[in-house]
């Protein structure tokens, strides 16, 4: 098993305890046909958003989707992937 495997398999079962001390149950698949579905069902849904708020100071992602709604998201990395860059570079015009 490789040191990626273990991780994968310790952060799972460590958020299946923690909704399960919130009586709120979970499900884990790894499964290579429901991990496909998953995806899929992820794409779809990333494709339905229609503006991004993104505060990585506090670790939050807002996704508004296309009908509304808003999806929010609380990640150490993703707030910084979806920011703009800064740049000190003066441009020009």
């Amino acid at each position: 098993m490789s040191e990626n495997t273990d991780r994968i398999g310790e952060a799972t079962a460590r958020i299946v305890e923690l909704e399960a001390e919130l009586e709120a149950s979970g499900t884990t698949t790894r499964a290579e046909a429901e991990l496909a579905r998953a995806k899929a069902l992820l794409h779809e849904w990333v494709d339905s958003v229609v503006a991004v708020v993104a505060t990585p100071g506090v670790g939050r992602a807002v996704l508004i989707h296309d009908n509304g709604s808003e999806s929010r998201i609380a990640s150490p990395d993703l707030p910084f992937r979806l920011a703009v860059p800064v740049s000190f570079e003066r441009r020009e015009g």
